[in-house]
């Protein structure tokens, strides 16, 4: 347990994250006055969900979530139907050439992802990351929604960064780097306050920052 840390499985370990946060940081008990309690977010583990992480690159969460649930309407959300199915029909739910291209890839991958459960958060991401597709945003969202990880941050996701620049008051965005070294203060519960962060910028910007 202890390569892998702790483990989110209940909205009282949101709860307990976020009580954290706001005693540590006072920027984040504001934004907890504002967003209230934040979403348990844990989804499955599995190819699914990393397919549904491949859908959702690059483009909004209003046309992740219409493209998934036209793959999810034609029944190609498994690796053998993606394997089977033509591109022309992975093209009429909205997959790009290169997004159809990274589907295969995964579902060719033979992910243990059972395996994946037990092992240390940056084996996961190391492991995940060697498929094409799935950089390093991709695998520590999989590894925070899908393996529960407390400890894991995503900098490089712009709503991430966009929530921190107006909650600390930054001239500017922060990039991936420093966005990442500030999240350092915040383990071992950043995996929380990416939730808060998130929350923040639905909050802020009156839409939603991730699927």
């Amino acid at each position: 347990m202890s390569a892998v840390g702790r483990i989110i499985e209940t909205p009282a370990c949101v709860a307990e994250g976020a009580d954290w946060l706001a005693r540590c940081e006072p920027r984040f008990a504001h934004a907890l006055t504002l967003t209230g309690p934040l979403p348990l977010r844990r989804r499955k583990d599995g190819f699914e969900a990393l397919l549904s992480a491949i859908v959702s690159q690059q483009v909004s969460v209003a046309a992740a979530d219409a493209i998934w649930g036209r793959l999810k309407a034609a029944g190609l959300t498994g690796p053998r139907k993606i394997m089977w199915a033509a591109d022309a029909d992975l093209r009429a739910a909205g997959l790009s050439r290169q997004k159809i291209r990274y589907a295969r890839a995964l579902a060719g991958a033979g992910l243990r992802y059972r395996d994946l459960r037990a092992a240390p958060t940056d084996e996961v991401v190391a492991t995940l990351v060697e498929i094409p597709g799935i950089g390093r945003w991709t695998a520590e969202i999989y590894a925070m929604f899908s393996l529960g990880r407390a400890d894991v941050f995503a900098p490089g996701d712009l709503a991430l960064q966009e929530a921190a620049r107006l909650l600390f008051e930054l001239d500017a965005r922060p990039t991936e780097k420093a966005i990442r070294e500030m999240s350092q203060a915040w383990s071992p519960w950043r995996g929380v306050a990416a939730r808060l962060l998130w929350s923040y910028y639905r909050v802020a910007k009156d839409r939603e920052g991730i699927r």
